[in-house]
């Protein structure tokens, strides 16, 4: 399982608008995009999908901009990953109305994918902004283990 461009994108704009969260003034997509390294277009269409998603509010006219819609630690991971990829789900038989799989019929596996899903889910909702957006104290270098030559 791996995420989308997409979506690592919206976690890594969404981590440093957290780190911008005290200041007085709204933040944009330029500056975010400066910042983050991500293309400008990639950076607005994103906070596009990350406002709609409520995550993020906006406001228009002199001084607008947009911040974080809540405080960090009250906004997940999962919450990021399904504002630009949508509900979580390791399958796409567990989607409502989707019959295209060939073993749909006789597969046995097919009613224990919900809790997969709720699973992986419930584990992504327990990482907050705030834990992604915090600066983590620099790893130290490992010891060097003296080599006997004999």
């Amino acid at each position: 399982m791996r995420l989308s461009s997409l979506a690592d994108y919206a976690v890594v704009m969404m981590a440093a608008a957290a780190r911008h969260c005290g200041g007085a003034h709204r933040l944009n997509a330029t500056l975010l995009a400066g910042e983050t390294g991500v293309p400008l277009p990639t950076a607005q269409k994103l906070v596009s999908r990350l406002s709609a998603a409520g995550l993020l509010e906006s406001a228009r006219g002199t001084g607008g901009g947009f911040r974080l819609a809540r405080p960090a630690a009250a906004i997940s991971l999962a919450d990021i990953i399904e504002a630009v990829e949508g509900p979580i789900a390791m399958t796409a038989c567990v989607d409502e109305g989707r019959h295209d799989c060939v073993i749909e019929t006789s597969c046995r596996v097919r009613p224990h994918w919900g809790v997969v899903n709720a699973a992986v889910r419930g584990a992504l909702d327990g990482v907050k902004l705030a834990d992604l957006s915090a600066d983590l104290p620099p790893v130290p270098a490992p010891a060097k283990i003296p080599v006997e030559v004999d």
